[in-house]
C-alpha cells in the first residue's frame, strides 16, 4: 500500500525563519513588495491636491520595517564566532575590553567591535631573496642584491640571505602598540643582523651560520620585547652566505690556496706525528739501556769489591791456606782451556810434555762386543 503524503493543516503553515540571514531576506522582500504595490501613483478618480488615506499607513510601514531591519542587524551583530587558532580582541567604544578564545560569543551591537587575530599562523619575512621570485620578475633583483650586501669586521663585503619566522604571542600589543608590526620586525632584523655580522670576520661568518642565527634570534627577540611588538620568534635561518659576484673568482683562488695550505699543514702534522714519537721512543730506549748498563757495571763492581774484601779478610786470618786455595781455584779455571801441559822440574833441561787425554781421538774407543 502506497504511503500517503501528510496534508497541510487547514489553517495553513507559517514558514519561520531559521536564522538572522533569513530574517533579513524576508524583511527586504517585504519592503520591496510594499514599494512595488503601494508606492505607485494614486488611484484614478481621486481629487487633486488631496493625500490618499493609505499614504500615512505606508510611511508607518516603512518606519516599522526600518526599525525591524535595525533590530535584525542588531541581533545578527550580537553574535560572533572565533575560529580555532584565533583570538578575538574586543573593544568597547574604542577602548580595549578583553580577549575571547575560540567559540561562539556575544557582544553589544553597534558598541563593541571585535578584531580576530590568528595566533597559530607562522608568518615569515625574507631578506636578500624571495621564494616566489616576484620581485626579481618585476625588475627588483638589484634591490634584493643591495638588501643582501653586508660589511664584515675586516672590511669585506658579503651577501647574506636569511629568513625570520614568527607568531603572534600578544594580540593586543600586536594590534595597538606598533602601527606596522611587519615593517618593524623587518627593520629590527636588518639592524641586528648587520650589527652582529659587522663585528665578525669574513671567514668566521662563512663557517658559523648556526651560531650567528642563534645570536640574531636572541637579540632580535629582546629588541621586539622592548618594542612590545607582541610576537614570538620561531626560527632565524641563514639561507645563503656568499661573496659578491664581482669578487667570486678571487675568493675561489683564496679558498684554493687556503685548502692547499691546510693540506700541507695536515701532511706535515702527519709526518711529525709519525717521526717525532718514534725518535722520542728510540731516545728513551737508548737512555734506559744506558741506565741499565750503568747499573749493571756498578753492581758488578760493588760485588767484586765485596768479594775481594771478603777474601782479604780470610787471607789475613790464614795466609797459607787461603793462598793455596786461591791458586787451586785459579788453576781449576785456567787448565780446562789449556791444550798442552808441560811439567818442569829442577835440574831438567827440557820440559816434559803431558798427553792431553781429554782431546778427541786420543782415548781409544772400546771395541764392539761380538755376538
Amino acid at each position: 500500500m502506497a504511503s500517503q503524503e501528510p496534508q497541510p493543516p487547514p489553517w495553513g503553515r507559517r514558514n519561520r525563519p531559521q536564522g538572522p540571514e533569513e530574517i533579513l531576506a524576508q524583511l527586504l522582500k517585504k519592503i520591496e513588495n510594499f514599494f512595488n504595490n503601494e508606492g505607485g501613483p494614486p488611484p484614478s478618480g481621486g481629487e487633486p491636491g488631496k493625500t490618499p488615506d493609505n499614504m500615512l499607513a505606508g510611511v508607518g510601514k516603512v518606519a516599522a520595517f526600518a526599525v525591524a531591519l535595525l533590530v535584525a542587524f542588531a541581533i545578527y551583530g550580537s553574535f560572533y564566532k572565533i575560529a580555532p587558532g584565533e583570538v578575538g580582541v574586543v573593544l568597547r567604544f574604542g577602548r580595549f575590553l578583553n580577549l575571547t578564545q575560540p567559540g561562539l560569543h556575544m557582544k553589544i551591537p553597534y558598541i563593541d567591535t571585535v578584531t580576530k587575530v590568528d595566533v597559530k599562523q607562522v608568518r615569515r619575512l625574507e631578506f636578500g631573496f624571495r621564494e616566489t621570485e616576484v620581485m626579481a620578475l618585476n625588475g627588483d633583483r638589484d634591490a634584493l642584491e643591495k638588501e643582501a650586501l653586508t660589511l664584515t669586521a675586516d672590511k669585506n663585503v658579503i651577501n647574506v640571505a636569511w629568513s625570520v619566522q614568527y607568531t603572534v604571542s600578544d594580540p593586543y600589543n600586536f594590534l595597538f602598540k606598533i602601527r606596522n608590526v611587519e615593517q618593524a620586525i623587518r627593520d629590527a632584523s636588518e639592524s641586528v643582523t648587520r650589527r652582529i655580522i659587522g663585528n665578525m670576520d669574513f671567514d668566521y661568518v662563512l663557517s658559523n651560520r648556526e651560531l650567528l642565527a642563534g645570536d640574531v634570534k636572541q637579540e632580535l627577540q629582546a629588541l621586539l620585547n622592548t618594542l612590545e611588538a607582541g610576537v614570538s620568534l620561531g626560527t632565524v635561518q641563514f639561507r645563503d652566505i656568499n661573496p659578491p659576484d664581482s669578487v667570486k673568482p678571487a675568493f675561489n683562488e683564496v679558498n684554493e690556496a687556503d685548502q692547499d695550505m691546510k693540506r700541507l699543514v695536515n701532511e706535515a702534522e702527519a709526518t711529525y706525528n709519525k717521526v717525532i714519537p718514534k725518535a722520542r721512543g728510540d731516545a728513551k730506549k737508548m737512555v734506559e739501556e744506558a741506565h741499565g748498563y750503568a747499573a749493571t757495571r756498578v753492581n758488578t763492581a760493588k760485588g767484586e769489591t765485596e768479594r775481594y774484601l771478603a777474601i782479604l779478610k780470610e787471607y789475613r786470618n790464614a795466609q797459607d791456606v787461603t793462598r793455596r786455595r786461591m791458586y787451586l781455584e785459579t788453576m781449576q779455571g785456567v787448565l780446562p782451556s789449556v791444550k798442552n801441559i808441560y811439567v818442569m822440574t829442577k835440574g831438567q833441561n827440557a820440559p816434559l810434555p803431558l798427553i792431553n787425554l781429554s782431546e778427541k781421538g786420543l782415548v781409544p774407543e772400546p771395541a764392539p762386543k761380538s755376538n
